[in-house]
């Protein structure tokens, strides 16, 4: 893993207790927050658990087809404004990626940037994580890469020696839109208090565009979307002994103009009993439960969410069809 951050690279080649005892840890939680969304009232599933092994790859297709605009529009007005935020990140970058994924799109950073010092892609998912942050490594021998595994939400600290005014976050995807505005506003301002002040923020946001447009991109002909939403259920059985017939529930995307969202869902198509972890959750056809928001929003209505949250707008990009907004901010701490 040439270019790796050294205490990461042990990490990674070494992976004795201590990332056996990181992994079981993961694993309550997992199980801890299946058992809260299954008892609820409504049901519901953290989207953080799409992220396994399988659901990553499955996320990878996904971004490829036709219907799923928001990752080529994306892609594309990062490649037009690349030379634009390289000039706003300033000589000698700490680029910081969350839900960093396969680390496609910060390269068009990379690649732009003037000398970038060091890369630290953070994601839930750590097998994926690692491949991905040492093909990236390999791939830019200048750049120190030093991959953190973590849910991003949960918070992270800087690496010791980075001032926060060197640091840029990239936050692709319009993956902010996963969070109900209440708690996008309390994750952007929890994000700069911890990074500090003249910290950047370069983060990507849908906008809200034809109902046909969104549902389309989240309900693909080819079913991939189904199979990443109903790899959850395949991973709660492979990972706590559940016993869900991925064949007894369906795939379901639809837009909730009030709310400004799309919503994703796994209906139960028949009465019918789970169990997980020992313990039995019923079911009654028609039963949903509630994976994924994804809330859309208008440039302003963004920039007005993030004031709110004590970030200040500096840039606002937008494709020429108005699908897609990249926003450049500030901490002022």
């Amino acid at each position: 893993m040439d270019g790796l951050y050294p205490e990461h690279q042990e990490r990674t080649s070494s992976r004795g207790a201590a990332t056996a005892r990181a992994r079981q840890t993961q694993e309550s939680g997992f199980l801890e927050d299946v058992f809260a969304g299954l008892s609820a009232p409504r049901k519901s599933l953290p989207c953080k658990y799409f992220y396994d092994r399988e659901g990553s790859a499955l996320f990878d297709a996904i971004c490829a087809l036709d219907e799923y605009y928001p990752t080529r529009t994306e892609t594309a007005l990062l490649r037009s404004r690349a030379a634009e935020i390289a000039a706003l990140a300033g000589r000698s970058a700490a680029l910081i990626e969350l839900g960093s994924g396969s680390s496609v799109k910060v390269r068009l950073l990379l690649d732009a940037f003037d000398r970038p010092a060091l890369y630290i892609p953070v994601d839930i998912s750590r097998e994926h994580l690692m491949i991905s942050a040492a093909r990236l490594a390999g791939d830019y021998p200048a750049v120190t890469v030093v991959p953190v595994a973590a849910d991003y939400v949960q918070g992270f600290a800087l690496p010791a020696g980075v001032a926060a005014e060197r640091a840029v976050v990239f936050f692709p995807g319009s993956t902010i839109g996963n969070f109900r505005p209440g708690e996008a506003i309390g994750f952007l301002r929890g994000l700069g208090t911890r990074l500090g002040r003249g910290v950047r923020l370069l983060v990507g946001v849908d906008l809200r565009k034809d109902k046909a447009v969104l549902e389309a991109a989240y309900d693909d002909a080819r079913g991939i979307t189904a199979a990443f939403n109903l790899n959850l259920l395949a991973r709660i059985n492979r990972e706590l002994d559940g016993t869900f017939d991925l064949a007894r529930f369906a795939h379901r995307a639809l837009y909730n103009e009030l709310r400004g969202r799309i919503e994703m869902h796994l209906v139960s198509l028949a009465d019918q009993t789970v169990r997980v972890g020992g313990r039995a959750f019923r079911f009654h056809r028609g039963e949903t439960i509630h994976t994924e928001n994804s809330y859309k929003y208008s440039v302003g209505g963004f920039r007005r969410l993030a004031a709110r949250a004590g970030w200040q707008a500096e840039r606002s990009w937008t494709d020429p069809k108005g699908l897609f907004s990249l926003h450049w901010m500030v901490w002022p701490g």
